[in-house]
């Protein structure tokens, strides 16, 4: 599990994705996102611009995400 801390209230899913490196380009994890390949708190989420706060946990490809 990655953990990750957020600075602020928030990150953006396409930002944390970028932040933990799982993908290159903020393009990228649009694509993965509109797909339905991320889930947020065990649920398949859509938004591109969800806010993603301190106790989420987000799943990609495997990994999960523990925001902290």
């Amino acid at each position: 599990m990655i953990e990750f801390k957020v600075e602020g209230d928030y990150i953006s899913m396409i930002q944390l994705l970028k932040a933990v490196n799982l993908v290159q380009t903020g393009g990228e994890a649009q694509i993965f996102v509109a797909e339905g390949e991320v889930k947020y708190n065990g649920q398949v989420d859509y938004r591109k611009r969800l806010k993603v706060k301190a106790g989420d946990v987000v799943e990609f490809r495997g990994q999960q995400i523990k925001v902290i």
